[in-house]
């Protein structure tokens, strides 16, 4: 080994040191960063997100201007008042800081079939039909089929309405009139042949104009959409209903929202359908509410209804317009199920919102909606009246030509509903009935019918969905808007997504069960296991389970393969969609059966077929799976997610159920569902608990009554100004909403 070598050897050698000692670069040094030790505090604090720091200045600005209020008030008596904060303490309620006219909040609450909109301070909303009425080349009932869809050239009845469907029809009858005899019901033998009978030798009877005092008053298209104002082409709500299917020229309505999402399938432009929802909102704005000039706008603020389960892309839409067309000041969004707590004043429920033509589900704790046990389902009332339509006309109904795509058959088509619909065994019985047909430019027409079971089978579709028609809920879906992505992946779709749901999407497509688990899987494959991350298809806690592990993979054995669980079905009746399955082992329904077609699925090559695969990939095929199950299905399965094994939460949700919406307006559909869930649940029948919304209140009106509660709230930091939006844009809604968007 060499040693030092001298600098005399270094100079005889010719390699001496001839550097100055001066820098190469006059760049500064930068010291390494010490990787035991570093820190930063870059987004981590409030003052540094700027919706957040107007709203601590817009609090420190209040407490100025009430220090200088006390001020004033000392200086004009002379005396020293008490500090209110003083005697009310720590336990007492905070002083109000702030007042907001309810006069100048609006609350909106848009659905499928109805546009819900008021002041904060009215006791009930205005009530619109959310749809347009433009000048067009065609109506709706000459572009599209008839409704219900039959074949008006078959021989019999069967092949006129399908085969399948009649064959279930049938079975539904026969499985009634067991049910009725269970009860001891009284149930004649040739119930359905009288009913038959009846209806096909019936006539109309045609009653002159003057004789009837009803007449229906039609909008006048040349007049205009208001007395008060010029003609226009553009009519809504009830006047849209009511132009006459002949009119000239002719108009066709359009709904912005069907099935609890925008319209894409009839529009032909995304410009188009939200221009028309923005033109729906300005007149609601204008004739509803009183509010003629657009100036006065920006001295509103407006709290808008979301659903549950929402897209983004339709939130930033409503946000878009609230500023950038109506120039509101504020603007603040919540969630169906929470504003239906507050209309009802709950403090934890589940929620069944059953709306026109979809029904939602969701766990309310404390203010807050459960995200894993948020559930929507594209079935609700209006199904129930296309569908009370079919089963008369195959009973031979007097009005043979009922189309549900011309607007009076429409109308009287939800009249009828409304009227005999029930599920109440008790009101099943061969009677008489009458209506009047008023068409525009027509006499009237009075039909007698008779009707026997259809009255209570028609709404059991809510525990049978396969008896509605489903075919074309989906079509046009992603068509003109797409889905939301993160901002930061954007490849990955960022729309809320429960495990709730996954389960009810398993229910008609297995394949979901496995796509779900090996994704998951995949992305939390890290050292760090999530806090409370919560298992899918894992609903019911058993005694007898296996303690969890880590998330770290483990090698299967030889040989042998992990199966998948399907999603989990509560009960042994096959009632359910497809067919159900067959009940679970266990001494409460609980456990996870094994997959019904008899084949395993494995984890290790899903999960390698779907690395393969991108997330966007992956929500398109869950979004090509329509979401249908049984109610009473759909609801153990939302409890079941909320609690996440808590047996104790169970009961309490249990009992504590609420049904609001306008399709549950259906006489005794709380006391049926409730018999319903105790047979899923017999163990827990002494507290399972169906109430329809408290209060006695509206069943349609509770959701938009609870809006306008947490409208008027004194401290809510979930208003989005003006200001922000055009600062931030959307991702001001990341930093405001109430929960976790």
């Amino acid at each position: 080994m060499v040693g030092k070598v001298s600098e005399r050897v270094l100079l005889r050698e010719g390699l001496e040191r001839t550097d100055n000692g001066m820098k190469q670069t006059s760049w500064p040094d930068v010291a390494p960063i010490n990787q035991k030790n570093y820190y930063t505090d870059y987004m981590k604090r409030d003052d540094q997100i700027l919706s957040l720091r107007l709203q601590a200045e817009v609090n420190r600005d209040r407490l100025v201007q009430g220090a200088r209020d006390r001020d004033r008030a000392l200086n004009a008596n002379g005396d020293i008042p008490l500090p209110i904060d003083d005697l009310q303490g720590d336990d007492g309620p905070p002083p109000q800081t702030t007042y907001l006219d309810p006069t100048k909040i609006i609350v909106i609450h848009p659905g499928s079939q109805n546009l819900r909109i008021g002041f904060a301070s009215d006791a009930l909303p205005k009530t619109i039909p959310m749809v347009l009425a433009t000048p067009y080349t065609q109506t709706e009932s000459e572009m599209y089929e008839a409704l219900p869809r039959r074949q008006f050239e078959a021989r019999t009845t069967e092949q006129e309405y399908g085969e399948e469907w009649s064959r279930k029809y049938q079975k539904m009858c026969n499985d009634l009139k067991i049910d009725m005899r269970a009860n001891k019901r009284k149930v004649l033998p040739n119930s359905k042949d009288l009913v038959v009978n009846f209806n096909r030798r019936t006539e109309p009877e045609t009653i002159s104009q003057h004789n009837d005092p009803m007449q229906v008053d039609w909008t006048d298209v040349k007049q205009g959409s208001n007395s008060t104002e010029k003609p226009s082409a553009i009519f809504i709500g009830q006047q849209a209903l009511r132009v006459p299917d002949d009119s000239v020229p002719k108009y066709k309505l359009w709904w912005p929202l069907q099935h609890g999402w925008l319209n894409e399938d009839d529009y032909p432009s995304k410009s188009q359908l939200f221009n028309d929802l923005q033109v729906l909102l300005d007149r609601a704005f204008r004739w509803e509410l009183g509010l003629k000039k657009s100036a006065e706008w920006k001295q509103y603020s407006c709290v808008i209804v979301i659903p549950d389960l929402y897209d983004k892309r339709y939130v930033e839409l409503l946000l878009d317009i609230c500023v950038e067309w109506f120039e509101m000041s504020r603007i603040s969004f919540i969630q169906e199920s929470i504003a239906a707590t507050f209309g009802a004043g709950y403090t934890q429920a589940c929620v069944i919102d059953v709306g026109a033509q979809k029904t939602s589900i969701a766990c309310v704790e404390d203010g807050l909606c459960i995200e894993d046990s948020r559930i929507n389902l594209k079935f609700g009332g209006w199904d129930v009246t296309e569908t009370f339509m079919k089963m008369m006309l195959f009973d031979n109904f007097p009005y043979q030509e009922i189309n549900l795509r011309r607007r009076y058959d429409f109308l009287l088509a939800e009249e009828l509903k409304i009227k005999y619909c029930t599920l109440s065994q008790a009101n099943i019985s061969v009677q008489n009935y009458d209506f009047h047909l008023r068409a525009p430019n027509q006499p009237t027409h009075k039909y007698l019918f008779k009707c026997y079971d259809e009255v209570i089978l028609a709404p059991m579709g809510f525990y049978d969905p396969s008896i509605f028609e489903t075919n074309t809920k989906l079509r046009g879906r992603r068509k003109l808007v797409d889905r939301s992505y993160n901002a930061y992946e954007v490849e990955a779709p960022d729309d809320p997504g429960s495990a709730a749901q996954l389960a009810i999407l398993a229910l008609t497509q297995p394949s979901v069960t496995a796509v779900a688990t090996s994704f998951t899987g995949a992305l939390n494959d890290v050292s760090t296991p999530s806090k409370e991350k919560s298992q899918p298809f894992n609903f019911l806690a058993r005694a007898d389970a296996t303690p969890g592990t880590s998330n770290a993979p483990s090698p299967a054995p030889e040989g042998a393969n992990t199966p998948v669980p399907p999603p989990y079905i509560f009960g042994g009746s096959r009632d359910g969609i497809n067919g159900g399955s067959p009940a679970p082992s266990g001494p409460n329904g609980s456990g996870t059966p094994a997959p019904a077609n008899g084949t395993s699925l494995t984890i290790p090559g899903a999960a390698a077929e779907s690395l393969q695969r991108s997330a966007k990939s992956l929500a398109a095929e869950r979004d090509a799976v329509l979401p249908l199950a049984a109610l009473d299905i759909a609801v153990m399965t939302s409890i079941q997610n909320a609690a996440k094994g808590d047996e104790k939460k169970v009961r309490e949700l249990l009992g504590s159920i609420m049904v609001v919406g306008g399709g549950s307006k259906t006489p005794h559909f709380a006391p049926f569902l409730e018999e319903k869930l105790k047979g899923r649940r017999p163990d827990l029948a002494d507290r399972i608990m169906v109430s329809p919304s408290a209060r006695e209140m509206d069943e349609q009106v509770v959701v938009w009554k609870g809006a306008s509660v947490f409208a008027k709230l004194p401290t809510n930091d979930s208003w989005i100004t003006n200001f922000e939006y055009k600062m931030l844009g959307s991702r001001v809604i990341y930093h405001k909403a109430l929960w976790n968007y």
